[in-house]
């Protein structure tokens, strides 16, 4: 572990993770999202801008999946991924790739599922932070809503699910986006911070060559306060 890191228990000491400590840390979205996403027995899972690798080590510990592929933009958080993959003793389960989704690094039709906690701030929406590390995870400044439909719909298998987390706002651009890319909304649930205010996120998942029918499930409460 490196002088400007942490380590963190998580899932009742199950899972360890090294974080930096002035830099990105995981937000309550991913935790949201890992338990949103659906998973089938030996489901080839890819996590993309996986950061510290979050998702992929809960999926890892708590589902039945055959394998999963983080691919993660920054060097410094490929980095921890990969220690915190060796750290969990997860190296037969979980690979990171350092890449770039707009070029993937992955062949087509590769997973049963691709899911993404992403940088969901548009880039004139509110104060870009000065930390470069924090500001690429939390605004569209490398990676947009598009370039992860895109890179979603040519990984996936025919069927193949993508789950994504967004703030509420942009619900009906995404279910608009989906379609274009020949995926269709299948599952939908509604994060709020309390029972009197307006949600604040929204998690879907999409089915890639899916059927029409939209299953809602019931809302989350007590989240998403910081958005």
């Amino acid at each position: 572990m490196k002088a400007n890191e942490t380590i963190d228990s998580f899932l009742s000491d199950k899972l360890q993770i090294i974080q930096s400590r002035q830099g990105y840390r995981f937000s309550v979205d991913a935790l949201l999202l890992a338990e949103f996403v659906s998973i089938r027995s030996n489901d080839v899972v890819v996590d993309l801008g996986a950061g510290c690798g979050i998702i992929s080590l809960i999926l890892a510990v708590k589902r039945k999946v055959g394998f999963i592929v983080g691919l993660e933009l920054q060097e410094e958080l490929a980095s921890q991924a990969q220690r915190n993959i060796a750290l969990n003793k997860l190296v037969k389960k979980i690979g990171i790739i350092r890449g770039d989704l707009r070029h993937l690094p992955i062949g087509p039709e590769f997973a049963h599922v691709v899911v993404c906690n992403p940088p969901y701030r548009r880039q004139k929406s509110g104060r870009i932070n000065p930390d470069f590390s924090k500001a690429i995870a939390r605004h569209e400044l490398s990676t947009k809503l598009d370039d992860i439909l895109t890179a979603g719909k040519a990984l996936l298998k025919p069927g193949g699910r993508l789950s994504l987390i967004y703030p509420a706002n942009r619900l009906t651009e995404i279910f608009a986006k989906m379609r274009i890319q020949g995926v269709e909304p299948k599952r939908l649930q509604i994060v709020f911070p309390n029972s009197y205010s307006n949600a604040k996120l929204v998690m879907i998942e999409g089915k890639l060559q899916g059927k029409s029918g939209l299953k809602i499930l019931p809302p989350l409460f007590g989240q998403g306060g910081s958005q």
